[in-house]
């Protein structure tokens, strides 16, 4: 693999449970994976936390990108469960050349969650 996946964290979802004074669901799974990740020395990934990626409905959501590669954007998860999910699912998309999991080899949360894909930007494979 060339370069890292990104990992777009959005940091502004909020849970239903989410007071009004604490940190939002969307920043505690931005921490978690950031914590899981440090746990992975030399995995392919690069977290980056984002305001907002317009999917308030599905909190909490991500997106993954690559040059060359098949952008996913994943709603509903759980920033209490979803890092170690998340990462294993970075992991094989980072396999691919360009970004297509087989879906079978797919964790089921990004089987449920998907929200969109988008093909690879023209010029940038």
């Amino acid at each position: 693999m060339s370069e890292p996946v990104t990992l777009y964290v959005c940091t502004t979802c909020r849970d239903a449970a989410d007071p009004a004074d604490g940190p939002r669901a969307g920043a505690r799974l931005h921490d978690a994976l950031a914590a899981a990740l440090a746990a992975r020395p030399g995995a392919p990934v690069r977290i980056a936390p984002v305001e907002c990626l317009s999917v308030c409905k599905r909190a909490c959501t991500v997106a993954v990108a690559s040059p060359g590669r098949w952008t996913y954007v994943y709603g509903d998860l759980d920033p209490a469960t979803s890092a170690e999910i998340i990462l294993e699912g970075i992991g094989r998309y980072a396999g691919t050349p360009d970004g297509l999991v087989p879906w079978r080899e797919r964790p089921q949360e990004f089987r449920k969650g998907v929200v969109a894909r988008i093909p690879p930007a023209p010029g940038l494979s």
